[in-house]
């Protein structure tokens, strides 16, 4: 059964006071696509993302959708995708990936649709850094309906060469810690699943492009050094997932509702 597709208000762009410019993709569109590409090109994330909220013939939404590549992907399972993201910038070309999808102005905190009208939201490695969430999840909340899930894919800061270079880069600071993070969640109800899977790239001169965007040199030139033909690296991820009740009532603030571990 198709669900039907949310009624929409763009969001005022003055109004997105917890919008965070994202430097990669923000400054390269183009090469943060290179590494999309490259990523978990196996399926293990999409697969497990399935297994723990399926979106076929469902409304999905991808929060924080940057330029859209995920989009066409969900479009092609989903009743209805609507990408939300809060960079401007990035809007146009979201918004000519896929003529399926509604991308709108919006963020974590101010989705511009209406309660309980989604039944899948998505976010991949946006907003969701704890501390400082629990006004983004609640608004995830209040546009799920009942039964509906909050997917986050974050990465694993204890598994694969990928962790190794985030604990060496100062860039990494603002994403916390693995304890923490996974202490927030636990409090807030939610399941947590790792997926080890891989970066795969064509040619080592666009793991070393995608590298120096992510990456200060001081976090990766030791491996680089120590794998001159290395095309590719294990890659941890971890999914936090939280659903909305099927009995509880909406909760702006405070208790959201969930289903516990």
């Amino acid at each position: 059964m198709h669900r039907r597709a949310p009624r929409v208000a763009e969001t005022d762009v003055m109004a997105l006071e917890d919008f965070v410019r994202s430097p990669n993709q923000a400054n390269d569109p183009r090469l943060y696509d290179l590494e999309n590409e490259a990523l978990d090109r196996d399926g293990r994330v999409l697969d497990a993302m399935r297994d723990v909220a399926p979106w076929r013939d469902r409304v999905l939404v991808d929060l924080g959708c940057g330029s859209g590549y995920w989009l066409p992907g969900y479009a092609q399972e989903s009743a209805t995708v609507i990408g939300v993201e809060p960079d401007p910038n990035l809007l146009p070309l979201a918004r000519a990936r896929d003529p399926r999808v509604t991308v709108l102005h919006g963020s974590a905190e101010h989705i511009p649709l209406p309660d309980a009208s989604v039944d899948v939201v998505h976010a991949r490695f946006a907003y969701f850094f704890p501390p400082g969430c629990d006004a983004g999840l609640s608004e995830v909340m209040r546009v799920l309906r009942p039964g509906g899930s909050l997917v986050v894919v974050d990465n694993d800061r204890r598994h694969g060469q990928f962790a190794d270079f985030l604990a060496a880069s100062p860039w990494a600071a603002y994403q916390g810690s693995a304890e923490g993070t996974d202490t927030w969640w636990r409090d807030r109800g939610a399941q947590r699943r790792e997926v080890m899977s891989d970066w795969r790239f064509d040619k080592r001169s666009d793991l070393e492009a995608v590298l120096g965007m992510e990456f200060p040199p001081e976090a990766t030139a030791a491996w680089l050094a120590e794998n001159l033909d290395a095309v590719s690296f294990g890659y941890g991820y971890v999914l936090f997932s939280v659903a909305r009740s099927i009995t509880s009532p909406l909760r702006r603030t405070g208790s959201f509702g969930t289903h516990g571990s």
